[in-house]
């Protein structure tokens, strides 16, 4: 945790796949991820369709397509989605604090290859969200895997951008 605390900025390009039980194939999402820090997280995604979310401190802006599709939360409004962003924002800020006011969170393996495991401590949450489990190597996020309590899950697969 310490050596995410020392990156200020960081920049990567990821690929989704979310696992519906409904469908016979999972849906497919790509895009980029770009963090600032302390509190800045973008999500642009382009493919299959343009969307965007940006976490600018403790407001959440997500626009999809056209300027008029625009919504601004504040995430104290929405402590739910606040508990789930935090598990992004804290693990790349190196906060374990803020991780442990949201979740029990249990981190395997060793500097090399580790496996962060975040279980989430309030009973709306968990109704939503059984695990979120990010891998990654050194200082660097490989595999982020959502795991929702009804059975579905998302595996996002992120490969650092070096330009």
């Amino acid at each position: 945790m310490r050596g995410f605390a020392q990156i200020k900025n960081s920049r990567a390009t990821f690929v989704e796949h979310k696992y519906l039980s409904i469908l016979k194939t999972p849906l497919e999402y790509s895009g980029t991820l770009t963090y600032s820090a302390p509190g800045h997280l973008e999500k642009q995604t382009l493919r299959p369709k343009s969307e965007s979310m940006v976490l600018d401190q403790n407001i959440l802006v997500v626009q999809s397509g056209e300027a008029h599709q625009k919504r601004t939360l504040s995430l104290q409004d929405y402590p739910t989605l606040w508990a789930f962003v935090e598990s992004f924002r804290s693990t790349l800020a190196g906060d374990i604090d803020t991780l442990n006011r949201f979740y029990h969170v249990t981190l395997e393996g060793h500097h090399d290859q580790w496996l962060l495991i975040l279980r989430p401590i309030d009973a709306k949450i968990k109704n939503l969200v059984s695990e979120i489990r990010i891998n990654g190597s050194l200082e660097q996020i490989d595999t982020i895997e959502i795991r929702e309590s009804g059975g579905d899950y998302s595996v996002m697969n992120i490969s650092k951008d070096n330009s």
